[in-house]
């Protein structure tokens, strides 16, 4: 677990771990490249990774 993201734990705990670790690093992305909030940042990089998850088939 990033620290960055600790507060949102719940969150993620629940989502597979290869969508959990491409959620976090989208949500990084966002917050250091598009002046995203945490929170903000860390739903739609949520979103984003399960998207990319399915379109591997998984």
């Amino acid at each position: 677990m990033d620290w960055m993201f600790e507060d949102f734990k719940p969150d993620l705990d629940s989502l597979d771990p290869r969508v959990k670790e491409k959620a976090l690093e989208i949500a990084k992305q966002l917050v250091s490249e598009k002046n995203y909030t945490k929170k903000r940042a860390i739903s739609e990089a949520i979103v984003k990774a399960e998207e990319w998850f399915y379109d591997l088939g998984g």
